[in-house]
């Protein structure tokens, strides 16, 4: 009999992608997806014509729990910041599962949560400070000490208390994603995009402070072999039940090496320069209050966050293989340029 996979955010770019990835690898399972209103659902269905389709946002509840009461895995993937559909989806996977069937659910967390230190502290496009480096298999009591006022904190923490006999649980946090989606409907991430698009309106491209702040990186197709792996394991009757795969210290980082967002935006700026958008490469240092105040996003530029993915690699055989970022950049700048209706000003 396939699986019952339930998952929530197919619309959206990291979860359109997963869905995307798990589909093509699996197109036996049984799958179910949420949508907010028929309008989403018609190109999720023109896309996966056999694959079964509720509605309701986040806050139906209902909805929510008896999909999940369902579902062998549950994959949460819309929004790591709704704390009710956490309990909504926690409450259903109990309601319909036993210690002797349990059920399993991926939270698709980010590592957000490690700019903590920086923002408590007004560290703004800082290097990270000593020890604000975060590893997911020897080191995980430091990430889950961090408090429960780090982004996405709150509701990690309401999927690792559900974790029991009948409800196993994997929290996944990857870094900063880039590349093409795989989904439906949204197929653009947003801090590097954002940082092209900035250069692009303004004229420069802005190095926050120092412009030494570090994130590391993720391919979105790596990203989501992690979550593919995980649910796979979770169909794997030894790995299932083994607490280093799931259970409420089962947290998993994604990263495939560090960038430098000051770098990032001088090549951003020596890339749109080449394809004709600057007259010159220009990068200019601005303060955070500036950048938030434009680019509210941009925040990210400034604060970092520092994650090793060992538990995927060491666990999962997860290995990272699509090209960096740097190598993305022609790509995103050209893509930012066309969604934004700009022909190029200046001839080489």
């Amino acid at each position: 009999m396939a699986p019952k996979i339930f998952l929530t955010g197919v619309t959206g770019y990291v979860g359109g992608d997963i869905f995307a990835n798990l589909y093509e690898t699996h197109p036996d399972w049984d799958y179910t997806v949420i949508v907010r209103n028929q309008d989403r659902g018609i190109p999720v269905a023109a896309k996966y014509p056999s694959v079964k389709i509720v509605y309701g946002d986040l806050d139906a509840s209902d909805v929510l729990s008896a999909a999940s009461a369902e579902a062998d895995i549950v994959v949460h993937a819309a929004n790591s910041d709704h704390p009710g559909s956490a309990k909504a989806i926690t409450k259903g996977i109990a309601q319909g599962h036993t210690a002797d069937k349990p059920g399993y659910l991926i939270f698709v967390s980010g590592t957000g949560l490690l700019m903590y230190h920086d923002q408590k502290n007004k560290r703004y496009g800082q290097p990270p400070a000593e020890g604000d480096e975060y590893e997911d298999m020897g080191g995980v009591e430091k990430i889950l000490a961090l408090p429960e006022d780090a982004l996405h904190r709150d509701v990690e923490m309401i999927v690792q208390a559900a974790d029991s006999d009948s409800v196993r649980t994997a929290v996944y946090a990857p870094c900063m994603i880039y590349g093409p989606g795989r989904g439906p409907v949204n197929t653009r991430s947003m801090q590097v995009y954002d940082l092209a698009k900035y250069t692009l309106t303004h004229g420069f491209a802005p190095i926050v402070e120092t412009g030494k702040t570090e994130w590391d990186q993720v391919h979105v197709h790596d990203m989501s072999d992690v979550v593919l792996l995980l649910t796979e394991a979770a169909l794997d009757p030894k790995k299932a039940k083994d607490p280093q795969f799931f259970g409420d210290h089962a947290y998993y980082f994604a990263e495939n090496g560090p960038i430098v967002w000051g770098e990032l935006s001088e090549l951003i700026a020596k890339e749109a320069h080449k394809q004709g958008y600057l007259q010159e490469p220009k990068a200019e240092t601005i303060d955070f209050q500036t950048v938030v105040a434009q680019m509210p996003g941009g925040a990210t530029w400034a604060l970092n966050s520092k994650s090793h993915a060992t538990r995927a690699r060491k666990l999962l055989g997860w290995k990272p293989t699509r090209r960096g970022v740097k190598e993305e950049i022609p790509d995103i700048v050209a893509g930012e340029a066309k969604r934004l209706g700009l022909t190029p000003k200046y001839a080489k």
